[in-house]
């Protein structure tokens, strides 16, 4: 068993989002395996330097896409993502200065980050996504129903009868 294990309450998009998700939670899981094992600290300072990095791409990806689609808590997302970088960055200095205790807790900081922000915040992406398309979709319908400017409307009138005679 893995330390940190995808989960289908993880998904996401089914596609880019969740294949950079997928990425970090290996990489999260090559660091504890590496610290596990008593790696040494340059060892663990490769992974890191891979992680922080796929982390970046994925966070400057998914700040994009929250843009695009007029994501409207896209500010505090972003904030988090920073608080979140800076105190990685942190945590790579501490290790570059020696401290390779440090790394038994990046593995830690890691998953716990990346389970909580995927499966709170990043979820409010979807559920915003999901209720655009809605909206989209019932305006759409709506737009189908109305016949176009100019158009020629020609009203429905009820079959003829026949008279009855007497």
């Amino acid at each position: 068993m893995a330390y940190f294990e995808w989960a289908e309450d993880m998904v996401i998009d089914g596609g880019p989002i969740d294949k950079d998700h997928r990425l970090l939670v290996d990489l999260v899981n090559e660091l504890h395996t590496a610290t596990a094992r008593g790696a040494g600290r340059e060892v663990v300072a490769s992974i890191l330097s891979r992680t922080l990095s796929s982390t970046r791409e994925h966070l400057t990806r998914e700040e994009t896409l929250m843009q695009q689609m007029g994501f409207p808590d896209l500010e505090q997302h972003k904030c988090g993502h920073e608080a979140f970088m800076e105190n990685l960055y942190g945590l790579q200095r501490r290790l570059e200065e020696g401290g390779i205790t440090v790394a038994s807790q990046l593995s830690s900081v890691l998953r716990d980050w990346l389970s909580l922000h995927i499966r709170r915040n990043d979820k409010e992406i979807l559920k915003f996504q999901r209720r655009r398309q809605r909206e989209q979709q019932r305006a759409a319908a709506q737009a189908a129903s109305i016949p176009a400017l100019g158009a020629k409307v020609t009203p429905k009138l009820p079959a003829k009868t026949k008279l009855l005679s007497r």
